[in-house]
């Protein structure tokens, strides 16, 4: 078996050394691009040996000009079906049939054409299909909010080889991250989900229901996680790979201890407590920011009631008031962006699906 090798690097090594030089001979006035983006774990560099056994290997991105797609896509794919090598880095470079779930492996193929996993697309048409809009028309709120993060942490992660064309380097730069209205817009949004729960940890406990108490620390938890995402400007990826990409984040020496000490916990003061601590690292991070007037760190009691909140809505009702582009602020609500409202992946991972939530933003 070979040993393993990052997806990327795997990637990387195969258009040097085996799909470029069939270019530069076959095509070479051939201008285009090369990368892996999009899907697979392997973009984000989670992968492992345990992602061989599903859609991964050899594999690449070819870019072309809308032109150039229509003239040559075809004669690009025949030509490496016929002379690409039958096996790269200890990997065969054929893949199978779809199996009953429509998933292809790598398979050792000793004759015949090798049926590849070489894509050839073309950018503006590679990128529309995946977020449901082009990247070069200009993105206004309604968009970019109802565009899951994992789509375009897809599109713009991953590892560029080779860039022949201004095109793809362009749309990545484009998707980027949001713009700076509509990011204060989710900000307030996921500031406004710590306001509605925060003091249920505490009430729950109260009440005697430890496992409402126990799913409320487990809910805040993960919306403090997806606040940190928004304050370092990193798209979150979905469930699968949360925890791993929060753990790349800038604050989690000091925050990430706190929030696995949040989920230990085995009372619900204890667990208030240490929620309390989380609270203050968040509040000072957007302190840090700049973005309002300064809004402290302390926290203090529920209107009254016994339960230690942070009253996160004062970030909320900051935020909202600091931004400026009309067209963000004409948003009919304040739910935030598709993450924000579903994590259904029937929704997330289907553009059809989640295009038809572009008038809710509108």
């Amino acid at each position: 078996m070979a040993t393993f090798v990052g997806g990327l690097r795997l990637s990387g090594l195969f258009y040097g050394e085996a799909v470029g030089p069939i270019l530069r001979t076959r095509f070479p006035a051939l201008a285009h691009s090369a990368a892996l983006i999009g899907h697979g774990s392997e973009v984000l560099g989670y992968d492992s040996a345990r992602s061989t056994d599903h859609e991964w290997g050899p594999r690449l991105l070819l870019f072309l000009s809308e032109r150039d797609h229509a003239d040559c896509a075809e004669r690009v794919v025949e030509t490496l079906r016929h002379e690409l090598p039958r096996e790269f880095g200890g990997y065969p470079t054929h893949f199978g049939e779809p199996d009953a779930e429509g998933v292809r492996l790598p398979e050792r193929k000793a004759t015949g054409p090798v049926e590849h996993k070489v894509e050839v697309h073309a950018v503006r048409a590679f990128f529309s299909a995946r977020t449901g809009f082009d990247p070069f028309e200009g993105w206004g709120p309604a968009e970019w909010l109802c565009v899951p993060q994992q789509r375009l942490l897809e599109l713009t992660a991953g590892r560029v080889y080779h860039d022949g064309l201004w095109e793809l380097k362009e749309a990545r730069s484009k998707l980027s991250y949001y713009p700076r209205d509509v990011w204060l817009y989710l900000l307030a949004a996921q500031w406004g989900r710590l306001a509605q729960r925060e003091a249920f940890v505490g009430r729950t406990g109260e009440a005697g229901d430890e496992l409402g108490s126990r799913l409320g620390a487990a809910g805040l938890v993960r919306d403090l996680m997806g606040l940190c995402f928004l304050m370092e400007k990193r798209y979150a990826p979905y469930a699968k790979w949360l925890g791993t990409a929060f753990s790349r984040l800038r604050c989690v020496p000091r925050l990430g201890p706190v929030l696995e000490a949040v989920l230990r916990s085995v009372s619900w003061e204890e667990r208030e407590g240490r929620l309390s601590k989380a609270y203050g690292i968040v509040a000072g991070m957007h302190d840090a920011l700049g973005l309002t007037p300064p809004l402290g760190t302390a926290v203090s009691r529920y209107h009254g009631r016994p339960y230690l909140v942070l009253h996160a809505g004062r970030f909320e009702a900051a935020l909202r008031a600091a931004i400026e582009d009309p067209a963000v602020l004409s948003v009919p609500h304040e739910a935030g962006s598709i993450d924000q409202i579903c994590d259904s992946t029937e929704v997330l991972a289907n553009p059809r699906t989640y295009l038809e939530l572009r008038e809710f933003f509108k």
